[in-house]
Formats: structure tokens, sequence, C-alpha cells
């Protein structure tokens, strides 16, 4: 499973996922969910994958021999389309049509195959918008109401995105709720693990202002971690009833 979560903000977009991937528990390995489409001052895309390996990477391969084809025009290439939306439209059409044939391949096998996307970035001349999209194609986009999306175990990380998140929430506070967030999955859920991926995206950037790579012991999340949990302990026992 996974864990993958992306905030827009007024000041700019925060994503952030981890990289673990089983087919049961003794079937464990790391794969990058994170991608980056970029023509820096002109267009950045970032693309968050959860579900089935076959799928997101079929998808992601198919999208990027697009890009590449001299044919390549506003309507097949992601980096060509004049919007947001319409590089929403591609991916998902991509996602659709690969999820319909795998699932085919797979039919006599009895195996699932399905999988979302978040897509967000901004291109020049244009707003910064982030989408999820479904393994059916269509999508929903994140809103001043719901300024974040989540896909794969999603459950244990929204309860702090619910209390501290809004649209003018910092980047720097908004980097600590995406990885608290992250925090609390990883203690709850073994299916999501390290290394995470994490990047910031500036409003009218157009290109990815910061990437990071946090590892399993990286000093910086264990304090974070550990004060959190001595903060909701010491908060606990504050509360009455």
């Amino acid at each position: 499973m996974t864990y993958c979560v992306g905030l827009k903000l007024n000041d700019g977009l925060v994503l952030l996922s981890d990289t673990r991937t089983n087919a049961g528990l003794d079937n464990i390995a790391c794969y990058r969910k994170m991608y980056f489409f970029e023509e820096p001052g002109e267009r950045v895309i970032v693309v968050m994958t959860a579900g089935s390996l076959s799928v997101t990477q079929t998808t992601l391969a198919r999208l990027e021999e697009a890009i590449a084809n001299e044919m390549a025009d506003e309507t097949t290439s992601i980096m060509q389309t004049p919007s947001m939306l319409q590089v929403a439209t591609i991916i998902g059409d991509t996602l659709s049509r690969t999820r319909r044939e795998i699932l085919e391949q797979c039919r006599e096998l009895s195996q699932q195959a399905s999988a979302s996307m978040i897509v967000a970035g901004q291109r020049k001349g244009g707003t910064m918008r982030m989408f999820l999209i479904y393994p059916e194609g269509n999508f929903i986009e994140a809103t001043e109401d719901t300024p974040f999306l989540q896909i794969g175990e999603h459950k244990y990380g929204k309860p702090i995105l619910d209390r501290v998140v809004t649209p003018a929430t910092s980047l720097a506070d908004a980097q600590k709720a995406v990885l608290l967030s992250m925090d609390s999955t990883l203690r709850s859920n073994l299916s999501v693990g390290m290394p995470l991926d994490l990047a910031v995206i500036e409003r009218d950037a157009c290109a990815v202002t910061s990437r990071r790579r946090i590892l399993d012991g990286d000093p910086d999340f264990m304090r974070m971690s550990a004060a959190w949990s001595a903060a909701l302990r010491e908060s606990f026992v504050k509360v009455g009833i």
C-alpha cells in the first residue's frame, strides 16, 4: 500500500509520499511514488501514485513516451497543454485506458489492478491546481474548502490535516503538517514505510522549489515525531471528562 498527500495553499504546493510497496508480508520493496515533469520557469507538474505498480508504471511510461514523441501536441503531451485541467484529463484518460488493458490481461488469474494519482502543478500564466485522479480516469480538484488531497492509506493521517490546514497555512507549517500526518500513518499501518519524498513548489515559481528524501532514522524527523508524541500525551493528561 502507500500514503501520499498534497496540500494546495495560498503560497504554494506541499507534497509528500512514502516509498513502500508490498505484495504480502514477505514481499516488501521500495519504489519511488513521486514523479516530476518540469520546464523551469514555464511549467511544473508533480504526479504521486498509489495502487498497482504495473498500472502506475505503465501509465507514467506512456506519459513520458507521449512527451518525447516528435508528433506531440497539446492534446497528447502534458508538457504542451495550455492548462492544468487538460493535464489532468490526459493523465486520467491514460490511467483509465492502462487499467482496463491490464485488468483484461489479469482476468484469467482473477487478479485486481487499480491505481489512483494526485496531480499538482502550475504553468506560466496559469494558477496552481491539484487533482485527485480515480482509477476510472475521472477526478476531483482541491478547493478553498478542501485544500488537501490524499491517496492510499489516508485515514490515519487525515485528522491532523482536518484540524490545522487551511489555504492560509504557511509552507513551513504545511511541511510540518504533512510530516506529522505521515508519522501517524507510519505508526498505524505497516504497509506504509520509509524513505519519504517531500517536495515544495512556491506559487508562480513554475519549478520545484525544494525536494528532499527523508531516510529511515533521519534525526530531524525522529525529533519531530518524539515531540509530537510527547505533546499528545501531555494534552491527553490535561483533558478532563
